[in-house]
């Protein structure tokens, strides 16, 4: 089976590092060669992918301009892993934060976003700290005497995720594309130091509505005009490097996991994404869940062992012990416009027109966008 890889380019996990390296922060290397400044910027656009910017240029004029390069973001290509990329400077293999859904051994299924049992809800004991025990890029900023600032939205501030993959940065919150813009700029004016800013709308309308819809398509552009602020608002010497944490399809066929027999038979637990499925068999069973996931989906899916999976670098180059049971026994990823929903147990999420989570190219590629002052 010819399986797609994620390497060969610069990686999302590598930004911080290579930003941290011009900062003079010790033990990180700047591989992407981005300028020397004396303090630095990354904003994260959710659900901007390349494609999808190159598509409609047009209405993002000042970030199809500034781009410089494309990056991979690896497998899953979802939120969770792509925030904790930017947070630990690692792959999956290495920080665990496998997926919007993943099981903790032991504990149940998590949907990371919501620190709840997945499905249903329920409350798990599961400490932040504890699921992603790694140093975050935040951590080893202040302690390198570098200073660290996190600019998000303020209902966000004490989550679980946030204490997972940002810990260690100065948390300030914000509200709205005003205070997102004039907060990064505040901290980009005081001494050498390192600024992470998110913007999530692009990805909900997308979700929502689809990525390229009107809805999303005006959201572009408003994100266009948030660059542009920063862009001419960036003080002397300081550097802004614009990225994603994936890109997006629109389905146009899927499959009701809840409702195909085939699919269940021999599974303890389901995790992931509907455009990326972790498969957690039963005891001795994983082997004919594979076989049957299969020949189910067809060419719709690629469908793999998690020792295939690892072996293929699905995950990044190092998967560590800890994180390795968090991969489910058979994951499925989804080509073109494929599904694979959950119209029972994941109404909310089977609803929604846009997903990402997998490995094609739409998914995977984002935009590295550079501006130095």
């Amino acid at each position: 089976m010819d399986l797609p890889t994620v390497s060969g380019r610069g990686h999302l996990a590598e930004v911080v590092p290579s930003v941290l390296a011009t900062l003079g922060v010790p033990g990180y290397a700047n591989t992407l060669a981005l300028p020397e400044a004396a303090g630095a910027c990354v904003l994260l656009i959710d659900g901007l992918g390349a494609e999808l910017l190159r598509t409609h240029a047009a209405h993002a004029p000042v970030l199809a301009e500034l781009t410089r390069a494309t990056l991979t973001v690896g497998c899953p290509s979802t939120t969770v892993a792509g925030l904790a990329a930017i947070g630990t400077g690692l792959a999956p293999g290495e920080h665990g934060m496998a997926g919007y859904t993943f099981e903790v051994p032991g504990c149940g299924v998590l949907n990371a976003l919501r620190w709840r049992r997945h499905p249903g809800g329920g409350e798990l004991d599961l400490v932040p700290e504890e699921v992603q025990p790694l140093p975050t890029t935040f951590e080893r900023a202040v302690a390198a005497g570098v200073g660290a600032v996190v600019v998000a939205e303020a209902k966000f501030a004490k989550s679980p995720l946030t204490r997972a993959v940002q810990r260690g940065g100065d948390y300030r919150g914000v509200y709205a594309m005003g205070d997102l813009a004039a907060e990064t700029l505040r901290a980009l004016r005081e001494p050498a130091g390192f600024c992470y800013a998110y913007h999530g709308q692009l990805d909900e309308l997308g979700h929502r509505y689809g990525p390229g819809s009107p809805a999303w398509l005006m959201q572009l552009r408003q994100v266009d005009r948030l660059v542009e602020s920063l862009v001419d608002g960036l003080p002397p010497g300081r550097v802004l490097a614009v990225v994603a944490d994936h890109g997006m399809v629109a389905l146009d066929d899927v499959v009701d996991l809840d409702r195909t027999p085939a699919l269940s038979a021999g599974v303890r637990e389901l995790g992931g994404d509907p455009r990326i499925r972790h498969v957690y068999a039963r005891p001795g069973a994983a082997e004919d869940v594979l076989a049957a996931w299969r020949e189910t989906l067809g060419s719709r899916a690629w469908v793999v062992s998690r020792a295939e999976a690892i072996a293929a670098g699905w995950f990044g180059p190092r998967v560590s012990d800890r994180v390795r049971p968090r991969f489910g026994d058979v994951i499925a990823a989804a080509r073109d416009q494929f599904g694979m929903v959950r119209r029972t147990a994941e109404p909310l999420e089977s609803a929604l027109i846009g997903q990402h989570g997998s490995l094609t190219p739409a998914e995977q590629l984002v935009p590295l966008a550079i501006a130095r002052a």
